[in-house]
């Protein structure tokens, strides 16, 4: 009788299955863990935008807030003008940054004496699940229904971050 190498089919099917079994436990943990890391990024850059407006305001002050996100970015090398003060990297300002999308629009007065600023998923469930806004008191706050309205009345409307 002559002795076989190697492994049966019915061996490799066990492999298989246990394999399939534990990436079928592992990648909804992974997504989850993707959009909680998105979640974060958002609130960072929530954070971030919040520092820009002051610091153009300050720096502008005949043009107040910055009334796009534009306004506050900038492509290296960057000059700082009032349309681009360099304050913020070009990724955000562009206005889509980690799966979510940004937007400060201004309150159309000259020069802005407000501003809100809000992120929202790009794919809601998939990027993330929340949304996230703030205003001119720089208290981030959170939607937990994933809106995307960043108007300064919908964002006063949300409890804060905790």
């Amino acid at each position: 009788m002559r002795k076989q190498k190697g492994f049966s089919l019915i061996e490799l099917l066990i492999v298989v299955a246990i394999i399939l079994i534990i990436a079928a436990i592992a990648i909804p943990n992974l997504l989850r863990a993707r959009m909680a890391a998105n979640e974060s990024s958002a609130v960072g850059s929530i954070r971030t935008v919040n520092t820009a407006e002051v610091m153009f305001n300050s720096t502008y002050p005949a043009t107040g807030f910055a009334n796009t996100l534009a306004a506050l970015g900038g492509t290296a090398p960057c000059t700082p003008l009032v349309t681009n003060a360099c304050l913020i990297d070009s990724v955000l300002s562009a206005g889509v940054k980690s799966g979510y999308s940004f937007a400060a629009p201004g309150d159309g007065k000259t020069p802005d004496v407000s501003y809100s600023v809000g992120g929202s998923p790009v794919t809601k469930n998939q990027t993330g699940i929340r949304s996230f806004c703030s205003f001119a008191d720089a208290v981030v706050r959170a939607d937990p229904a994933g809106g995307n309205d960043s108007t300064l009345a919908a964002c006063q409307a949300l409890l804060p971050l905790s």
